[in-house]
């Protein structure tokens, strides 16, 4: 049996080990060096979702400089465990990935082509870091390209869930961005790579933000954050997937990040994937919106922004 003082000790070692849990547990990650603007268009590769599209990174295109590229692997609630392993399949991904965006992933981010590359997870993305190891997985990628350039530049885009989470969509949007996007998805790599770390293009905020905006009767005619949100063909209310205005919101947030630059000024009318208008916001809403955006991203010091959180 284990005597008094035999037992103090474990239960101090024990206490010791607790404290640096908890320490490893809390300890913030590195916010990362700000970025010189590039010095010209970027090819861009988006791996993703559904939430990332068609649609939003072409009309990315039409509001960046002209050269601006990109290219894409995407899938429907697809991991980014889903998108490394071989053997996992990837839903709808006939009919995600069409000519000319699509290139293969691994080919592509490893060609070392591309100056920005960005990553997303899926959604639910409680369950994208308890069971599809999405920390792991952000950190294959990132490592890839890492190794393939040191040229190019790393993002994840933080995206958003469900209007109808039991937990509020806003309220999931506001503590998210820490608790998980920050600490548990980017936290380990950016440990390890303090000087070629993954920025953050903070979709989901800017969007919650526009939201609010709307709803306190700040843009004229967007009264709604549904009103960012798509429709089915019966009508419904499409909780998770947004609409042209809501991906004009996310493209000028992937705009202002991969460029560093304000969004003011940019085109508001501007066109689908296939060719056809999107639908659009009048210009004094979409100087308002462009307004908002730039606000949140500078707001944000995980852009890389250099004056992130200064004024305007």
């Amino acid at each position: 049996m284990m005597g008094r003082r035999g037992l103090l000790a474990a239960g101090a070692a024990a206490a010791t080990l607790g404290l640096m849990v908890f320490a490893t547990r809390s300890r913030s990650v590195p916010v990362p060096p700000p970025l010189a603007p590039p010095e010209g268009p970027l090819k861009v590769f988006h791996l993703g979702h559904s939430l990332v599209g068609p649609d939003m990174p072409h009309m990315l295109m039409q509001l960046a400089p002209d050269g601006h590229a990109y290219n894409s692997q995407l899938g429907s609630g697809t991991s980014l465990r889903a998108h490394w392993e071989p053997d996992e399949a990837i839903l709808d991904f006939e009919t995600a990935n069409q000519a000319p965006a699509y290139r293969d992933a691994k080919e592509a981010i490893g060609s070392g082509g591309y100056g920005a590359v960005v990553l997303t997870e899926m959604v639910e993305l409680r369950d994208a870091l308890k069971y599809f190891d999405a920390a792991k997985h952000l950190g294959k990628w990132a490592d890839l390209a890492r190794q393939a350039s040191p040229q190019t530049r790393l993002y994840l885009y933080e995206t958003w869930h469900r209007l109808d989470d039991p937990d509020g969509w806003l309220q999931r949007i506001d503590g998210d961005l820490d608790a998980l996007w920050t600490r548990q998805l980017l936290g380990t790599d950016s440990s390890r790579n303090p000087q070629r770390p993954v920025y953050l293009i903070p979709g989901g905020q800017v969007l919650a933000a526009v939201a609010r905006s709307a709803e306190a009767g700040e843009i004229p005619g967007l009264v709604s954050r549904e009103a960012l949100f798509a429709r089915t063909p019966e009508g419904e209310l499409d909780r998770i997937h947004i609409n042209d205005l809501g991906a004009y919101v996310v493209a000028l947030t992937h705009y202002a990040v991969l460029y560093q630059r304000p969004p003011m000024g940019l085109p508001h009318q501007l066109t689908r994937a296939d060719g056809s208008p999107a639908e659009t916001y009048s210009a004094a809403a979409a100087a308002r919106v462009q307004q908002i955006v730039w606000e949140t991203v500078r707001a944000q010091p995980r852009t890389g922004i250099a004056a992130a959180g200064a004024p305007a």
